[in-house]
């Protein structure tokens, strides 16, 4: 059978359980490219009790082993980093050249960092007369976003993996071509029967049933917050652990000792990349007042020569989302200097690199995630009122600051009430560990961090 028309499970890719499917879209052009299986609560089951019978001998498995079956994942993701880009081009309306380095590169580097760290990580240490085991937490239910398909599937997938755990996956409606690539590479790979397991679905059913499901003993949520709290709750309600990476409203401090222009183009590139659709996006900019419209004039310039560069939102419902929000912002009175809600193709989910000025710390748009193309820029008055703005939502998942001296960029975003903060442009590291404060999420992905998320521990005392 063709993958496409069954789920992965046991090692071997199966009928589904019911007849319909979910059509997969490419928002650049609204053409249906494909359908895959809509998985039911007994497409759920049967993953969740291969993944469980898998247990026993995955977990027993000697960490080298397990790396060197990582490292044959990351081997065989970067021989198909190609045919993964295409995939996630058509799917999810990504620039080839972003998908490309970001979809399918930081992928490769992720699984390659697990593989390193299976090696290398201390399951088992010494505590004074006690001896401490680092144990896998036993099967993981994963629920993967679309806005970064691939990256998000390995950043729980391999972690899980390098400590023993087996995984149920159930990927974004909108993206789960890509999700197929990563279970036909598992299988490729060589990774045992059931360790790995794929069921594709729509989320109030497939994701609803994992997240339920009693022999799920973790669930890894990348999504909205509204979703996570309902997924937080059915967890507590079960007593099983939780890792939740949720919706973010990042700011850009800008103090007045910065390279304004440096600052500012690459806060309106962090924004427009990947279309807005990133958690993590700096979409509040933060300027000192005697620099604001400078930075303003600044950012229209460089949305302006975005254009055409960025891709699709993924569907016609974020379009529209997205559209209500710059009209909302116009409304309460912020000022458009750059793009807005008119589309600016006839066809495909295109919205334009939308910059707004004039906002103010409690206008919406300077409250909720847009997940789009759009840049608040904000005026402060001096540093604590920056630092005033920069804390002022429910969220706190990431930042950035930039300033003349290093360690006054340091000493501010030591301040900050989030989980990871860029100084002066700083590059991404997969080894740092990844998530928020408050409403933004509960626990860390990547790094040694990420791999901690996945055990439990246990103690002998002697």
């Amino acid at each position: 059978m063709k993958a496409h028309d069954g789920m992965y499970i046991d090692g071997a890719w199966r009928p589904a359980a019911g007849p319909d499917v979910i059509e997969v879209e490419n928002p650049a052009d609204e053409q249906v490219i494909g359908t895959v299986p809509a998985g039911t609560e007994e497409d759920v089951d049967a993953a969740v009790r291969a993944a469980r019978a898998a247990l026993p001998g995955w977990s027993a498995t000697p960490p080298a082993e397990r790396a060197a079956r990582l490292a044959a994942l990351r081997d065989v993701l970067a021989a198909r980093e190609e045919e993964i880009a295409e995939t996630v081009t058509a799917e999810l309306g990504s620039p080839l050249a972003f998908s490309r380095t970001v979809h399918a590169g930081v992928p490769v580097a992720v699984a390659g960092s697990y593989a390193d760290l299976a090696a290398t990580y201390a399951f088992e240490e010494k505590v004074g007369n006690s001896t401490v085991y680092h144990e896998p937490v036993g099967v993981v239910g994963a629920i993967t976003p679309w806005n970064y398909p691939l990256h998000q599937i390995v950043a729980k997938a391999a972690p899980a993996l390098a400590a023993g755990c087996t995984v149920v996956l159930k990927p974004a409606e909108d993206t789960p071509l890509t999700a197929r690539l990563f279970a036909a590479a598992v299988h490729e790979a060589g990774l045992p029967a059931g360790v790995f397991n794929l069921v594709t679905g729509v989320g109030p059913v497939a994701g609803q049933a994992l997240a339920e499901h009693p022999d799920v003993d973790l669930v890894s949520f990348t999504g909205s917050t509204a979703v996570g709290r309902r997924i937080g709750a059915i967890a507590g309600g079960a007593v099983k652990k939780v890792a939740l990476e949720l919706g973010g409203k990042s700011a850009n401090v800008v103090l007045p000792s910065a390279d304004l222009a440096r600052a500012v183009n690459v806060g309106v590139a962090n924004v427009m990349s990947n279309s807005g659709q990133t958690c993590s996006a700096w979409t509040r900019m933060l300027v000192h007042r005697d620099q604001y419209e400078e930075a303003v004039a600044l950012a229209a310039t460089a949305a302006a020569k975005y254009g055409e560069r960025i891709g699709p939102v993924v569907n016609a419902k974020q379009r529209a989302r997205v559209r209500a929000y710059i009209e909302k912002g116009v409304a309460e009175g912020a000022r458009l200097v750059a793009g807005g809600p008119e589309a600016p193709c006839e066809r495909g989910y295109f919205v334009s690199p939308t910059v707004l000025a004039d906002v103010t710390p409690g206008m919406t748009v300077a409250q909720e995630e847009i997940f789009g193309p759009v840049l608040s820029i904000l005026r402060y008055d001096d540093e604590e009122d920056a630092l005033r703005i920069a804390n002022g939502t429910v969220y706190g998942l990431a930042g950035a600051v930039w300033a003349g001296d290093e360690a006054e960029a340091v000493a501010f975003a030591r301040r900050m009430d989030t989980g990871q903060v860029d100084i002066n442009g700083g590059r991404f590291n997969p080894l740092a560990p990844f998530g928020g404060y408050k409403r933004s999420g509960v626990g860390r992905e990547l790094g040694a961090h990420g791999l901690t998320e996945y055990l439990q521990t246990k103690s002998l005392q002697f």
